[in-house]
């Protein structure tokens, strides 16, 4: 077994996506004055204001940061800023094309579950990678819808 990567690829959908990023700086902006004025200005507890922002952000971290997507014999793992990501090929069982990747199944076959049991691979800005995943995932995983 090697210890080097049959494919690896970065994502960083911050940079990639200028448009839907302004927007989302934007909202987020408001969304801030919004939360700020109902728990500060209103209820008089600041707690819910920095509990509220720090949901947001942690929920929308991937999206700022670089991901790192390294695909291997036996296993993928994805790399967040300093949190990582193992997952074995047996762990799902289908996989299938979205928006902005491909996404991972743990079920036999797609299911409204899967962002949340199932592993998303989002493709760079160029998707050279994309022939390559597709072929080695057919061949670690199988099914494909």
């Amino acid at each position: 077994m090697s210890n080097s990567p049959l494919l690896e690829w970065q994502s960083h959908p911050f940079l990639e996506r200028p448009i839907t990023s302004s927007l989302l700086v934007l909202f987020l902006f408001f969304l801030n004055i919004l939360v700020w004025h109902i728990s500060v200005t209103v209820w008089h507890t600041p707690f819910y204001y920095y509990l509220g922002m720090i949901l947001v952000v942690v929920n929308l971290l991937p999206y700022f940061v670089v991901t790192r997507y390294q695909l291997f014999d036996e296993h993928i793992e994805v790399y967040y800023w300093f949190i990582k990501i193992q997952r074995k090929y047996t762990d799902f069982g289908c996989f299938y094309s979205d928006k902005h990747g491909m996404m991972l199944s743990t079920f036999k076959m797609p299911r409204r579950l899967d962002p949340f049991r199932g592993q998303s691979l989002r493709f760079s800005k160029t998707k050279n990678e994309v022939p390559q995943l597709v072929e080695l995932l057919k061949e670690k995983i199988g099914k494909q819808y």
